[in-house]
């Protein structure tokens, strides 16, 4: 039975009133010690200090709570950067869901190293956000977003649209049925993205409706983007899969000088192309096993003639189909196909493109690059929060995949500062450069962060982090004089160094001085 002594009260502060006495353990190890040390202050981030010196370095933490359009209609509200470091912080630690930020509030560290007062509690965060007015809340975190690619937007880029799903399980606004491949009938939210190819950076995202999948909905936000942007800054190359091969979007693109690549559905006009070339000579190689050939294609609904590249690839191999079940009591059937010897069996597709001073075998490669973005956006729904952070109104979800896209930009640029020459996923560089238990330990006037890693790479961490904080040493005392923005544009440049040949950037200026 319990008793009243038993239990260990806790002050507000966090310090437990009584000393745990030490305890002698039966292990399978045999007999252990344990001891508790109630005085020193940790934390299971440790590694975060790393970054939050990266933030303030760059003064980007800063630049997002100033912005904050929140109004605080009360002393004891808590305060906007409480709001914003928490909502950061549980987006960085890997969270999908607004309960979770109850397992930060226990931190005696971080907030102090934000220059926070506490982490609000998941209530609180989630009242911030309703309370910020919706249309000033999303600008304010688009010109974050859009803040950290700015300085990058001066160099040749190919900027990729595409959409994804997230299912959603429960009757939220928005959650209706449209379309999803992985999930049919599941209602959903559309995220529609624009994306910065090679680094990937986000460069914006618009969240809507189920039934909104269709890129009709997606150009409203892609030309304001690029609408914004001086002709210098303009991204090369308007890149995307067949939804995006539209009438609309590529008559948009022409009108507007843009140039673009998007893949064809195989309609029926279409496929008569490629009956027509099929037997025709002159294809040419289009690499990894592709043959390509030139053509020019009007549809019905265009209004004007477009080239086209029609590539094909032979398959090799057993050719096996499979039969649906026609209930869930039967087996599905499947069958090998017989093909003769003499018999060549080839997979097509057609790209439409501006590019015609592009040869075959270039344009093939750069509709082949576009599969990197796939790879974002698994990394976005299912080791960041685009899966997530579901709220009964659509405009909290619109506000949090802003802010997962940001704080994925940070993570993503922050990893690039300590590996610049591949990118680290987050299930791989979470416990490499950012889990590790964090002890604070105060004496005399200086204040210590002792940092124990339990990755085998600890070594290898140690390594990185201090060649980053080095480099923003360097960064933070020889260019005092520097803006936030010429500085953000330095650590831009030594982040991107291997997509830039290790040369510096060319200067947009396109931000005001902050």
């Amino acid at each position: 039975m319990t008793t009243s002594a038993d239990i260990i009260p806790i002050h507000p502060e966090g310090e437990r009133s009584v000393r745990a006495e030490p305890h002698h353990l039966d292990t399978f190890d045999g007999r252990v010690h344990g001891d508790w040390d109630l005085d020193r202050p940790c934390t299971p981030m440790g590694q975060a200090a790393y970054f939050i010196d990266f933030l303030k370095t760059s003064g980007r933490f800063e630049y997002l709570v100033d912005g904050c359009p929140l109004t605080r209609s009360s002393p004891n509200a808590s305060s906007n950067r409480d709001i914003c470091g928490t909502w950061m912080l549980s987006v960085l630690a890997g969270h999908s869901r607004y309960a979770h930020v109850a397992t930060l509030r226990g931190d005696p560290v971080l907030p102090e190293l934000l220059g926070m007062n506490k982490i609000v509690s998941e209530d609180a965060l989630r009242r911030a956000l309703s309370a910020m007015p919706e249309e000033a809340a999303k600008a304010w975190l688009k010109r974050s977003l859009e803040a950290c690619v700015e300085p990058l937007l001066a160099e040749r880029y190919i900027m990729d649209i595409d959409s994804t799903v997230k299912p959603i399980y429960g009757r939220q606004e928005g959650a209706v049925v449209g379309y999803n491949p992985t999930k049919p009938g599941r209602p959903s939210h559309v995220h529609h993205t624009y994306m910065m190819a090679g680094l990937r950076l986000v460069m914006g995202v618009e969240t809507v409706a189920g039934n909104a999948y269709n890129s009709c909905h997606a150009v409203p936000g892609l030309w304001a983007l690029i609408d914004r942007l001086p002709a210098h800054c303009k991204p090369s190359l308007l890149r995307g899969d067949s939804s995006f091969g539209t009438e609309t979007i590529m008559s948009e693109a022409e009108r507007r000088e843009q140039p673009y690549l998007f893949k064809l559905r195989l309609t029926k006009n279409v496929k008569r192309l490629i009956h027509k070339t099929a037997a025709r000579r002159g294809w040419k190689d289009a690499g990894h096993g592709w043959q390509g050939r030139r053509e020019t294609l009007r549809l019905d609904g265009w209004s004007c003639q477009r080239d086209v590249v029609i590539l094909r690839r032979r398959i090799k191999g057993e050719l096996a189909a499979i039969e649906a079940a026609p209930t869930s009591r039967t087996q599905m059937r499947l069958s090998f196909a017989e093909v003769e010897d003499d018999t060549a069996i080839y997979e097509y597709a057609v790209l439409v493109t501006s590019l015609a001073e592009k040869d075959i075998y270039a344009i093939a490669q750069l509709y082949r690059d576009r599969a990197d973005c796939e790879n974002v956006f698994d990394e976005l729904k299912n080791q960041w929060g685009w899966g997530g952070f579901t709220t009964q109104d659509l405009a909290r979800c619109r506000l949090t995949a802003l802010m997962v896209a940001l704080v994925f930009n940070w993570w993503n640029i922050y990893c690039r500062l300590a590996n610049g020459d591949t990118h680290l996923e987050a299930t791989t560089s979470r416990p490499l450069l950012l889990s590790g238990v964090g002890q604070r330990i105060e004496h005399g006037r200086q204040t210590t962060l002792k940092v124990t890693s339990t990755h085998a790479k600890a070594g290898l961490a140690a390594k990185m982090l201090g060649e980053v904080t080095a480099f923003l040493r360097r960064l933070a005392n020889t260019a005092e004089q520097l803006t936030i923005t010429e500085r953000w544009s330095r650590i831009l440049a030594h982040a991107a160094r291997a997509w830039l040949g290790n040369r510096p950037l060319r200067s947009p200026h396109l931000l005001a001085q902050m």
